[in-house]
């Protein structure tokens, strides 16, 4: 009878067996536990091993992946890793793949943040209706960050960088710890109380979630909310970390890109200035050369002739006119004249001294000198004057007779 010998495996093949009963099942797993021998290599990749009080396993994330967390690991620091296990057939070992890391306690943190997020937007202190315009030509910054942090001296470099004119006025307070939100709304809302600034500007560099947490106190969110003077949040971090992102006018990535914000308006004044500048000395002196050109073309007698065929026409005109207004000026008063003759010609015709001329007179009372027209009007032995052309005599009524147009009619 013969026996059958047990079978005999590669090293290769017992390995891929393992690999395909160890990985499908541990596939996107999360894994909590302390870091230790943490050793980033020169290409970019984090090496790691991930214990607890009973074991230990090891751990990689590649450099793809990293740029995606907040942090850097640090050896004794308790984290979160999610990612998916493999068997590393060349030294037969298995590790884990990172595809991200949390600090322990961080998903519970964003969990909260998010609750918090979603609450203030309920009341609208995102809206886009709320953010306000950056003033086109600010003259005075106020900064609410650390005195002595990276952000202020980022800030100032680029202000400085750029030749921006702007006043830059530090309110200090603190970016980290439990402190720090309260001070930072209460220096925003002292900025505004005294309009300390024509922008504020609020942030600091990047960090850990927990780093960051102030600038996503309700707090200070409501603190950039109320402010009437725009404000920007230049927190170095991920857009989806700091609740002052949402509530700020506009968002800078860094604190550095926000004083690029605040200065960009004069540095494009400034060049605007200095083009409008050039083009108008090329306009001027291509002008002027222009009236040389012009100029140099004409000698004075030229010059003078050319003056008397533009000014000769309206000279002509104003003699015609002046003409005209003669003419006209002597044929109304030829008109005036002999009206004036007429009316002296009727006047003569109707004075009384023309009758008198004629042999007739005229009769009045003496002592009224009122005119006599008729016998009728006068007394016996009442004196009248007779007047004659050039002279005149006194006479007394003696007797009084009836209308002479009677005797006619008679005869």
């Amino acid at each position: 009878m013969i026996t059958e010998q047990p079978r005999v495996y590669k090293v290769s093949e017992i390995t891929r067996q393992i690999k395909g009963y160890l990985e499908p099942p541990f596939h996107d797993i999360r894994v909590e536990g302390e870091i230790s021998n943490f050793r980033p290599s020169s290409t970019g990749h984090y090496y790691f091993t991930l214990k607890d009080p009973s074991a230990v396993i090891s751990a990689v994330m590649f450099r793809n992946r990293i740029r995606y967390s907040s942090f850097v690991p640090e050896d004794g620091q308790v984290v979160i890793v999610r990612g998916n296990l493999s068997v590393y057939e060349k030294r037969g070992s298995y590790q884990i793949v990172c595809e991200s890391i949390e600090a322990a306690g961080e998903g519970k943190l964003l969990a909260l943040l998010e609750e918090r997020k979603k609450r203030l937007a309920a009341e609208g202190l995102f809206e886009p209706a709320r953010k306000l315009q950056l003033p086109r030509f600010p003259s005075r910054i106020a900064v609410v960050t650390s005195p002595t942090g990276a952000a202020v001296r980022d800030i100032i470099r680029v202000l400085k960088t750029r030749k921006a004119p702007l006043d830059v006025l530090i309110l200090p307070a603190a970016v980290q710890g439990e402190e720090a939100a309260e001070q930072i709304a209460r220096q925003i809302r002292i900025a505004n109380r005294y309009n300390l600034g024509d922008v504020i500007i609020t942030g600091r560099g990047g960090g850990s979630l927990e780093d960051l947490l102030p600038f996503s106190e309700e707090r200070v969110v409501r603190a950039i909310a109320e402010s009437q003077i725009p404000v920007i949040s230049a927190v170095g971090h991920e857009t989806d970390t700091a609740l002052s992102d949402f509530a700020a006018d506009i968002r800078a990535a860094t604190p550095s890109a926000a004083a690029e914000i605040v200065s960009v308006h004069g540095v494009e004044l400034e060049k605007h200035i200095a083009d409008l500048h050039r083009s108008l000395t090329a306009a001027i002196r291509q002008y002027l050369q222009h009236i040389r050109m012009v100029i140099s073309r004409f000698t004075p007698e030229e010059l003078e002739r050319n003056f008397r065929i533009i000014v000769q026409p309206y000279l002509l005109r104003l003699d015609d006119s002046k003409e005209t207004m003669l003419n006209s000026i002597s044929h109304i008063i030829r008109e005036v004249r002999h009206r004036i003759q007429l009316i002296l010609e009727n006047l003569k015709g109707s004075s009384p001294y023309r009758i008198l001329k004629k042999g007739f007179a005229l009769v009045t009372d003496t002592r009224s000198g009122i005119g006599i027209t008729s016998a009728s009007q006068a007394a016996v032995d009442e004196d009248i004057t007779i007047r004659f052309y050039d002279d005149h005599m006194e006479a007394r009524v003696h007797t009084i007779r009836g209308s002479w147009r009677d005797n006619d009619e008679k005869l």
